[in-house]
């Protein structure tokens, strides 16, 4: 073949990496393991060229650790349960189930061209019995632990969608798929109870040695210890059922500051007092309409509802504080109660300022002076003056006003020093069908019976209908009705399932042994476990490694994993977004008022402006926009397949930009990338027309060792552009080197080894070329010759008035005058002195060569 065709060369090499069982990953205990894994994705039905980077980079590892000598776990599945699909079989009259494995299948096809060194015999989606009936065996095996239980819980509920939202999936109130206004109910949940490992989950953050610190501080601070102190304000003339108000406040050293004290919506003192009530009643249901998040909350206004009830101040009885209900406590965090010090708190600023309330300022900066518009926040380390502290006037930070206040508040019998945490219980239950079914019956005479392992899996049932809104399961003519496992008597069936997060908290073990008939087998997790690199993105850095945290913990207390991998993941990487330009169209709307999008492959530039093609209309482009199917701006990377090849979409992910940082897909780029792959085949190709004998052979073979150090040192540190980097200039020193056939095989059969992970296809063709033995994927890594990186000779930069215009190659130790005289043979600076003398010629020894005409 003479000239550079991947519609053909990478077929071609994906067929015989299949028939050589290449990727098949199986247990060895000979050899040393390595497990890397990609968050596994959610079967849309489309991936685009932000997979691409993720798979790529993981790809990158494996193919790498298996030519050092590793027995190689690359796996592949699919997060396939959710409303999505649920969604879009209402949308359609179509079923989750079919909707989910039409995708999938789409998107293996996508995914095989790239040539991943995937074991795809391991392959499943979340979705199926085999695996759902494992995780229902795992809940009975935790039920019988103590790990998961069943209480009343207020909820945030999509009335639309009729289901339970975590706070994050309510939007300004609305439900983030519905847009329905979200309300508070209180009903019966299922939970893990995740809290009870909230000091273990948080001391273990500081020895997972390679993740990244903005990972461990953002999972730090949503398990959220703090030291406070717990204690009651009494009511002054309350109801009979209510004569305290608990409250929880890591900052007890500004109690002397309260002006208030606000109760949840929730609170039970609210309940209570919206019986009898309307006014408060109606406060209260407007309160739950309310954002649930923090950024919610601190972005919405401050409301109140004056209770008319007041309490009385623990160090001064003689001061009542009023007691407000406020939109912006919720009984999910602490007791559902505060106390309000605006001073040094900009929440509780604007609600005083609001209604009017006092604000005493309890301690002040101690150099700067105190600006009284607006709350005070310092650092707890930070040192200010206290004014009104439980040691005086004294000068402290916040730290040791805290421990002060605490030890002063403990010795006169108001409450006691608390050690809490944010994290709360992981609640489980969806009101929903496709998901994963809990794996319990309701029996009138037993109560919650777990079901007979024998029994599982609990299968969905297939003839469901979306024809109204709610859990369809709920509906069903025959699905809930059972035998109770305990005693027999007719029962019924559990009609919630699972939230997906369970789904993607143990699938990384579930890949060690995916068709056994238990969740795990133990000598499988025991050789393959644990993840060795995890890689994916920033936006899972908190819910779905905590819960698979917490999991791996349950796992191991119920015996389907071992001691060691109560740490599931060795070492993590979040990899930056593929951005790509947003057109929008400017001239005209869509249905309903909304904005047209246009793919790239839709739009083209001319005159000074981007164009709709078929049309003409200009569009407006905005730059740098994260990928999104919703504006269109997606690259489809099976037609960058079509037209460029897999190689280059690979190699130009991987080399535009450190792999932590977001990179922008451009046409440009990727026809750069595809003419330097085929450059690189013609060096391959043309070889034999390379002439036997040569000069500079020994440089070129050096060249080659200090390239296989430096990508090697690039892939070992995720600098994969750093190595791409290297790759270019290796492959011009290829290019333009005068070395004999031998030398120049030798160079060109090691590029073809350090582009293997990268550019796979490309690699093989050249190995096959250039007379590599068998499959350059399996053949071992190249490794330097420590003596060969030794620099005999150095380069030395030739600049004439102050320009760089070519370079030399010198021995080390060659005298100055020597050096001199190579420079005025050269052919840039002869042109430049026309025959003349230079007015000074520099050499720096081992730097630069200074010419001045």
């Amino acid at each position: 073949m003479s000239r550079y065709a991947p519609s053909e060369i990478e077929p071609k090499w994906q067929q015989a990496w299949d028939e050589a069982e290449v990727f098949l990953a199986t247990r060895d205990e000979t050899r040393p393991k390595y497990y890397v894994l990609e968050m596994f994705p959610y079967p849309s039905g489309r991936i685009h060229i932000g997979h691409v980077r993720n798979y790529t980079m993981g790809d990158v590892v494996a193919r790498y650790k298996s030519s050092t000598g590793h027995n190689v776990l690359h796996p592949m599945g699919f997060d396939a349960f959710g409303m999505p699909a649920e969604n879009a079989a209402m949308a359609s009259g179509g079923h989750p189930k079919t909707w989910t494995y039409a995708n999938i299948d789409t998107m293996v096809d996508q995914m095989k061209p790239l040539g991943l060194s995937i074991d795809w015999t391991r392959m499943f989606a979340t979705c199926d019995p085999e695996y759902y009936g494992q995780q229902q065996a795992m809940f009975i095996d935790m039920l019988a632990k103590g790990l998961v239980y069943r209480k009343n819980a207020v909820v945030n509920w999509d009335p639309v969608d009729m289901t339970v939202l975590a706070n994050e999936q309510v939007e300004d109130g609305r439900g983030w798929r519905s847009g329905a206004l979200v309300e508070r109910r209180e009903l019966t949940q299922w939970f893990f109870k995740i809290s009870d490992y909230s000091e273990d989950l948080l001391q273990a953050i500081d020895h997972l040695d390679q993740w990244p610190d903005k990972v461990k501080t953002m999972q730090k601070n949503w398990i959220g210890k703090s030291r406070g102190l717990q204690f009651a304000f009494s009511l002054v003339d309350g109801p009979d059922t209510h004569d305290r108000i608990e409250v929880y406040t890591t900052r007890p050293d500004t109690l002397l500051g309260a002006s208030f004290v606000g109760i949840s919506a929730d609170h039970p003192l609210a309940k209570h007092l919206s019986d009898t009530n309307p006014e408060i009643a109606a406060f209260c249901e407007e309160c739950r309409k309310g954002g649930t998040t923090e950024e919610a909350i601190e972005t919405a206004e401050k409301l109140g509802f004056n209770t008319g009830l007041t309490v009385r101040h623990p160090f001064d009885t003689a001061v009542e504080l009023p007691v407000y209900i406020a939109n912006f406590i919720l009984m999910d965090y602490g007791t559902g109660a505060i106390f309000g010090c605006p001073a040094h708190d900009q929440r509780d600023f604007e609600f005083a300022t609001k209604y009017d309330l006092p604000i005493h300022y309890v301690f002040e900066p101690v150099k700067d002076e105190l600006n009284t518009s607006e709350a005070y926040t310092p650092l707890k380390s930070d040192t200010v003056r206290y004014l009104r502290g439980f040691a005086g006037d004294a000068v402290q930070t916040g730290d040791e006003g805290v421990n002060t206040a605490i030890a002063f508040c403990e010795a006169n019998g108001v409450g006691h020093g608390v050690t809490k945490y944010r994290l709360r219980d992981w609640g489980l239950s969806r009101q929903r069908y496709w998901g994963c079914p809990i794996p319990v019956v309701h029996c009138e005479a037993c109560g919650v019976v777990p079901e007979k392992k024998e029994n599982l899996p609990i299968e969905l049932p297939d003839d469901v209908s979306f024809d109204k809104p709610g859990n369809p399961l709920d509906r069903h003519p025959t699905w809930r009705n059972c035998a109770c496992p305990k005693c027999g008597a007719d029962a019924l069936r559990e009609t919630d399932t699972m939230d997906t997060f369970v789904d993607s908290s143990w699938y990384y073990a579930r890949f060690t042994a995916p068709r056994a008939t238990t969740p795990t087998v133990a000598e499988d997790a025991e050789y393959w476990m644990n993840v060795d690199q995890y890689i994916g993105g920033i936006e899972h850095a908190i819910l779905h490694l905590l819960y698979s945290r917490f999991f791996a913990r349950a796992m191991n207390e119920t015996g389907h994993l071992p001691d060691k991998s109560r740490e599931p993941f060795n070492a993590l990487f979040t990899q930056g977004m593929v951005t790509h330009a947003i057109y929008e169209n400017a001239e005209r709307k869509g249905p309903h008022d909304r904005t047209i999008y246009h793919y790239p492959e839709e739009v083209e530039e001319r005159d000074g402006g981007v164009f709709v093609k078929e049309t003409g209309e200009r569009v407006n482009v905005i730059p740098s926009a994260k990928m999104s199917k919703s504006k269109n701006n997606v690259v489809d990377p099976v037609e960058i397949i079509k037209q460029y090849g897999a190689d280059t979409a690979r190699w130009f992910v991987l080399s535009d930009s450190p792999p932590e940082r977001d990179v922008e897909w451009t046409a440009s780029g990727a026809e750069a990338s595809s003419k330097h792959l085929a450059r690189v085949y013609r060096l391959a190709a043309e070889l034999g027309e390379t002439p036997e004998q040569g000069q500079g052979n020994e440089d070129l073979i050096r060249s080659a060792h200090k390239a296989m150090l430096e990508v090697t040192q690039g892939i070992e540190s995720f600098g994969f552009n750093a190595s791409i980097a290297k790759l270019y200039g290796f492959t011009n020193t290829i290019a333009k080197s005068k070395a004999g056939r031998e030398a120049k095989r030798f160079a060109l059969k090691t590029l073809a080894q350090l582009m293997s992970p990268m550019t796979p296809h490309v690699a093989e063709e050249m190995w096959a070329l250039l007379g590599g033995e068998g499959l350059v994927t399996k053949a071992p890594w190249p490794i330097p010759d420590e003596a060969m990186l030794v620099e005999d000779n150095v380069t030395l930069p030739i600049q004439i008035n102050g320009k760089r215009r070519d370079e030399i190659t010198v021995p080390k130790d060659m005298p100055k005058e020597e050096v001199e005289k190579l420079v005025l043979e050269n052919d840039a600076v002869k042109k430049a002195l026309n025959g003349g003398s230079p007015k000074k010629l520099i050499v720096v020894p081992g730097r630069i060569v200074n010419v001045v005409v």
